[in-house]
């Protein structure tokens, strides 16, 4: 797989126009104890403090200092450089389909990862099945596009699913609050649940992204088959027939449902998408309508 096709060069001049929303401020220091290196940085008014020679004059507030007499120094909250943290799932299960679904989820991570490095938002990645590997570090500005790309270009598969174990290191890996995007088809026996109390809704937001193949979506199998997981390689025979397949849709439609509704309830992001779906669609059609850019 090239650059080019995780990332083509005409879609990349339409997200040069986007950008990330957070629901939650992520808090920085008083303004004045730093300096933030974004322009037009977010302020809310925090307190005051009595002036000491050598302070901004420009913060000053001069109605308090003609009713009171007093110099008293306006504090302000600046929002802290937004942190993008994509949790990439590379287990064998994320092999199958065409395009694979781990190539599709890292298609994902290069599109979102461009809108957040185009605007000066620090990025990260981890690629995860058991446990959290193949790092890509904190990093901000246009200059990591292409390291960026030749990361995801060169991560490899993984292994079986454990999403428990691998977020365990998470809050050890990565200590600065911000967005975590977690980009798997969620197939892990112990589910998103146990995982997810490694994300304090005080410090990170979350959006979950779960791509299936479209052939898990609307299987064709016919016949007498043998199904083998690709994860721990148990076997199960099957005669498919039109009941079976009426049957596994609908619990492949419960198991889509339980983890929207577990999504919902948390303050989690849930989006679903096929692997058959343009990458455009999914960042200017869906998460543009949740929110999540702009």
């Amino acid at each position: 797989m090239s650059e080019q096709k995780l990332l083509d060069p005409d879609f990349m001049r339409t997200l040069e126009n986007m950008s990330f929303v957070s629901r939650k401020v992520f808090r920085g220091l008083l303004k004045g104890e730093r300096r933030s290196k974004k322009k037009g940085i977010s302020i809310e008014f925090a307190d005051y403090r009595e002036y000491v020679p050598g302070d901004d004059l420009r913060f000053l507030d001069w109605n308090i200092l003609g009713r009171l007499n007093k110099l008293l120094l306006r504090l302000f909250q600046e929002e802290e450089d937004l942190n993008l943290y994509f949790l990439i799932d590379n287990s064998k299960s994320m092999s199958f389909g065409s395009p694979t679904k781990y190539t599709y989820a890292k298609k994902i991570a290069a599109s979102l990862g461009y809108i957040a490095l185009n605007n000066l938002d620090r990025i990260a990645v981890g690629i995860f099945d058991r446990e959290l590997k193949h790092i890509y570090p904190l990093s901000r500005g246009k200059k990591h596009v292409w390291k960026l790309l030749n990361f995801l270009e060169n991560a490899p598969e993984g292994g079986e699913t454990d999403m428990h174990n691998a977020f365990r290191a998470f809050p050890i890996r990565f200590r600065h609050s911000g967005i975590v995007v977690i980009i798997s088809d969620f197939l892990d026996v112990q589910g998103l649940e146990k995982a997810y109390k490694f994300f304090s809704p005080r410090s990170y937001e979350v959006i979950a992204i779960q791509v299936l193949a479209e052939e898990e979506i609307e299987p064709t199998l016919t016949g007498d088959i043998k199904l083998v997981d690709s994860e721990n390689g148990a076997t199960t025979d099957l005669s498919i027939s039109a009941d079976l397949l009426q049957r596994y849709q609908f619990v492949l439609s419960g198991f889509m449902q339980q983890l929207s509704d577990y999504c919902s309830r948390n303050g989690i992001f849930y989006l679903y998408t096929s692997n058959q779906a343009p990458i455009e669609d999914l960042l200017l059609r869906y998460l543009k309508k949740l929110g999540i850019v702009k």
